[in-house]
């Protein structure tokens, strides 16, 4: 028989490989390494972490905490793989600790140099005598008598030595320090009542004394949301079947191209969990681009015996024994949240974080009624082209028309009003697409007309659907509209669907479709577009199919704003100073208005400190 196909003989593992293997599962990176050690240092009753990294902490991590600390037999149990003093019980059901598996120590004593250094806080107030324990590539040496204070130090070198496959996989130094940084910030969002210290490379990153969640949640969030600020955080709050809710998102003007901004605790561990991150991306799917991520710091509480923790070696992913509960209560929280209408929500310009109140608004005493000098409100433009910016005419009905928009400076009701009506009073119109406005406190309001109204458009709509109440206008004369093949018949097989909307078709040979009634709201809107559109949405997914409940209702808020789109007020039209004021006042009135049915902004805030940094005033 060729040797080829002699059945190699099974052998069983040294115990210093198979912890080396089991570390590349556990500890896969520094990043990793430090949310374990400081895990750790949180089950220790620590008040105190301080973390500090070099060379992003592959060449050393060093995580010191108050805790309780440990003895010289503690230490030594603590480096052998599944030793614990977290289980209470071997069912696995009512785990109240960030660690229990008893694999991180032992995993980095396998792949690094480990030096454990504790001094045990005695039932009495006072200490232990300290002791020092070493591991290195997995060779344990004995533990030996130091000094030091209570509480424990842990000091990581030469991360991945003893396993070079993996340390020739490991990103640069820059790459590595930013995963442990995110890894610290998500462990000290779910533990505000420790302080915290982060160093990297000789600089201090953060260092947080011990506060409550809301002065953890302003300092930490607001690094993330940017633009936006603790002014720009809305408040989530839900309750369903035993389970709650709590925390802050950002309005949709704020995102991310990854979800390092989305901060996720559940029972008090931080995740990376699939199922809250898919319930997050839903909610904001409405108001939000595609491709974008949302900011928030969600805090899920759940019953013990309805969460399985022990999924991943991580600990980061979670079973659920109510996944479609979980995912409604994130859905339907973060939806009220984001129902405020605009100018609620903080949304920014992006260019700066600083705020000033200005001095209010101000009406100059005299407009001119003349063409007035070239090069402001009427730009020079070739023959007889239309000018490019508008400025509303001093007339008795302007000012009455702005008015109830705000409230002069010195009146004592001007900080209700300016809640009442953020986005202020209309004073100018850009390009016939672009509406100016200034709030009371000063600030100059930008608003794109066209994505504005297709905002309320939507809403109105969505509202009358919700109602099965939809005004369906009949046509005159029924529109014939040819389409490609497969658009004809994808329509036609959802007219009864399509129905609920408004849109009553009907065929009319071989690939041409007749419309007979189309929404109201809609007013007169291209036929063709249209249904076009629409076909193309109903066929996002290939698989669903009429028969299917809830396939056209599952992508209501798709169809609705490819209709809306259609019934919007177009770039390019002028508007009068009553529909623009109208526009302002809807929009602050319309639930999710801050961005359009696509997710793009509807309008953008300046103030008083932005305008002086663009201009080099600060």
């Amino acid at each position: 028989m060729p040797e080829s196909l002699i059945s190699p003989r099974i052998r069983r593992l040294s115990e210093r490989v198979v912890n080396r293997i089991a570390a590349g599962e556990v500890i896969e990176r520094p990043a990793a390494a430090v949310k374990e050690l400081v895990e750790n240092a949180i089950d220790a009753g620590a008040g105190r972490i301080a973390v500090s990294l070099v060379g992003g902490g592959i060449d050393r991590i060093e995580v010191v905490d108050d805790g309780i600390g440990m003895s010289a037999t503690d230490l030594a149990l603590a480096v052998e793989r599944h030793c614990t003093s977290k289980l209470a019980d071997e069912s696995l059901v009512s785990i109240g600790t960030l660690g229990f598996r008893g694999e991180a120590l032992p995993s980095i004593g396998a792949a690094a140099r480990l030096c454990l250094t504790s001094k045990q806080r005695m039932p009495g107030g006072g200490g232990g005598e300290a002791w020092r324990l070493r591991v290195e590539g997995g060779l344990l040496h004995p533990a030996e008598p130091c000094a030091g204070p209570i509480g424990t130090q842990v000091l990581v070198e030469d991360l991945f030595f003893a396993t070079p496959a993996r340390r020739k996989f490991l990103k640069s130094v820059r790459v590595e320090a930013g995963h442990a940084e995110i890894a610290v910030r998500r462990l000290a969002m779910a533990a505000p009542q420790i302080a915290f210290r982060l160093q990297i490379d000789g600089r201090v990153l953060l260092d947080l004394p011990a506060q409550s969640l809301a002065a953890r949640l302003a300092v930490l969030l607001a690094d993330e949301a940017g633009d936006a600020g603790p002014q720009g955080l809305l408040t989530v709050d839900g309750e369903r079947d035993g389970m709650t809710l709590s925390g802050f998102a950002c309005g949709p003007a704020v995102h991310r191209a990854t979800v390092n901004g989305q901060f996720l605790v559940v029972n008090g561990r931080p995740v990376a969990d699939p199922v809250l991150r898919t319930a997050l991306r839903v909610a904001y799917r409405p108001v939000m681009e595609q491709g974008r991520h949302a900011v928030a710091a969600l805090f899920l509480q759940i019953p013990a015996e309805r969460l399985d923790v022990n999924v991943h070696p991580a600990k980061t992913e979670l079973r659920y024994a109510d996944a479609a509960g979980v995912r409604s209560l994130v859905i339907g929280s973060l939806g009220r949240a984001l129902g405020s209408g605009a100018g609620h929500a903080g949304l920014r310009s992006g260019l700066l974080t600083a705020r000033r109140p200005g001095a209010g608004i101000w009406y100059p005493p005299e407009r001119r009624t003349d063409p007035g000098p070239a090069g402001f409100a009427e730009a020079g433009l070739a023959y007889d082209a239309g000018p490019s910016a508008r400025v509303l005419m001093p007339r008795d009905e302007t000012r009455l028309a702005v008015a109830p928009a705000v409230a002069p400076p010195d009146d004592p009701a001007d900080a209700a009003r300016t809640l009442e009506h953020p986005l202020g009073a209309p004073v100018a119109q850009v390009l016939d697409t672009y509406v100016i406005a200034v709030a009371s406190d000063g600030s100059l309001v930008l608003v794109d007309q066209h994505a504005a109204h297709e905002r309320l458009t939507h809403e109105r709509l969505r509202d009358q659907y919700l109602q099965g109440a939809i005004s369906a206008q009949r046509l005159l004369l029924p529109e014939v509209v040819d389409l490609p093949g497969r658009d004809a018949e994808r329509l036609m097989a959802f007219a009864g669907s399509l129905a609920a909307f408004g849109i009553e078709i009907e065929p009319f040979g071989g690939r041409a479709v007749l419309l007979r009634s189309v929404p109201a709201l809609l007013g007169n809107p291209d036929p063709k577009a249209l249904l076009r559109d629409l076909a193309e949405e109903l066929g996002a997914d290939e698989l669903a199919t009429p028969q299917e409940t809830g396939t056209l209702t599952g992508r209501l808020d798709a169809v609705i704003a490819r209709m809306a789109c259609h019934g919007s007020i177009r770039a390019g039209r002028r508007l009068g100073v009553a529909e623009m004021e109208s526009l302002l006042r809807q929009m602050e009135a319309t639930p999710r208005a801050a961005t359009c049915s696509h997710g793009r902004p509807t309008y953008l805030k300046l103030s008083r400190a932005e305008i002086e940094r663009m201009f080099g005033r600060r």
